[in-house]
């Protein structure tokens, strides 16, 4: 029996191909999309009971708000993300979110198949390799401590890295903006982009992250702060 199910996706093409696919193989395809907002809106809308919904940045903070609000309003839609191989962290996120599955955008037809009827069931959808992989980075990263700190060190902009420091001080957006005299619309975008990069969800993890891996150390902190002194 066919499922019926939506294909979100911010790749309009992925998306339709997708869909015509599973058209193929007998399943109702509700709406195939790339909504660049009101993602949520539409499933609710709609109410398929499998909802595949592509990213390619599924570690960015916020990226499964959407699914979220789907879960919360209809419980009863299941979700399954599709997209890249993901870190830990993404997997996380989107079970954290509600998600009931994980494919990937590469995966065979027969896999996302699979995957929509364990979601329509209840089941979680994700293939014993992800898991397998995503256990094994956990256990055994690939980086020490240093290594990370300069790995992450070298994805920032001075500017960034600035915006790092004081996040790691404890300084709120308008500290932040007052101490680099840039509007707090700038600061807190600065503070996104920072997020985004190193991978996590707020400000309190980017200074846990940055203190584990001595990324602090090795920007010297006393030299930063004396360059770019505190606000009032």
């Amino acid at each position: 029996m066919g499922v019926r199910v939506m294909v979100l996706d911010e790749h309009r093409l992925l998306a339709e191909a997708l869909a015509s696919a599973l058209k193929l193989r007998g399943h109702r395809v509700l709406a195939a999309a790339a909504p660049a907002a009101g993602a949520a809106e539409l499933v609710i809308s709609r109410a398929p009971e499998v909802c595949l919904l592509g990213t390619a940045t599924p570690a960015e903070p916020g990226v499964f708000e959407p699914v979220v609000r789907i879960k919360r309003e209809r419980p009863q839609i299941a979700v399954v993300v599709l997209g890249p191989v993901p870190s830990p962290r993404g997997i996380a996120a989107a079970f954290a979110a509600g998600a009931s599955g994980y494919v990937r955008h590469d995966e065979r037809i027969e896999g996302v198949e699979r995957a929509l009827a364990k979601a329509r069931a209840g089941e979680v959808a994700i293939s014993p390799q992800l898991l397998q992989g995503a256990f094994a980075e956990l256990l055994n990263p690939a980086a020490q401590p240093d290594d990370e700190g300069s790995r992450l060190l070298r994805l920032l902009t001075p500017r960034e890295v600035e915006v790092l420091v004081r996040v790691a001080e404890g300084e709120d957006t308008r500290l932040i903006a007052a101490g680099m005299e840039i509007a707090p619309s700038t600061a807190r975008t600065h503070v996104q982009r920072v997020l985004m990069k190193l991978g996590v969800g707020s400000r309190l993890e980017a200074a846990a992250l940055a203190a584990r891996t001595g990324l602090l150390d090795r920007v010297g902190l006393s030299a930063v702060a004396a360059d770019f002194p505190a606000g009032p």
